[in-house]
């Protein structure tokens, strides 16, 4: 154990540097560098959450730019949606999006959210994000990159 300690003290603190700040404007400057993000899945393959947990996980770390997940609408700023809006969740998509206190925004997350991807056409879904709610911003992407994800919302924050 005390081996352990030795080498801990001895290697010190090992981190990767953050990265250059790009001098990005905020899309969302009312904000104040900082969002609350709720997630909505309207109905995807989950490709994209996973996505969304590496973006919000040690490696890319999404929290130090200014974002964060939050359970309520009601505490949100933006709203992260995944997936073509299904039927059975076009109505709630609505009552979320209205649920979200002003002045709110939407994200489109993945190829799906923009297009409906690989489920157009399909009987049981209903359109594109865009087609139920206004959308603000739209990541590409099957699914996207957390470096990706992590980009829209250092657009969103401008840090």
């Amino acid at each position: 154990m005390a081996s352990l300690w030795r080498k801990i003290k001895r290697t010190g603190r090992v981190a990767e540097p953050a990265p250059e700040d790009p001098g990005l404007e905020s899309k969302a400057p009312e904000l104040g560098g900082s969002v609350q993000i709720r997630h909505v899945d309207a109905g995807s393959c989950n490709g994209c959450e996973v996505e969304i947990a590496s973006a919000f996980g040690p490696v890319y770390d999404a929290e130090r730019y200014g974002a964060r997940l939050v359970a309520s609408p009601r505490h949100a700023d933006v709203l992260v949606v995944t997936g073509p809006v299904t039927r059975n969740m076009e109505v709630a998509l609505r009552r979320t999006y209205e649920a979200v206190p002003e002045p709110r925004l939407v994200v489109a997350l993945g190829d799906c959210a923009r297009n409906c991807g690989v489920f157009a056409g399909a009987y049981g879904v209903a359109g594109a994000v865009g087609d139920v709610v206004p959308v603000d911003i739209e990541v590409a992407g099957c699914p996207p990159r957390p470096e990706a994800i992590v980009a829209a919302l250092r657009e969103l924050t401008g840090r």
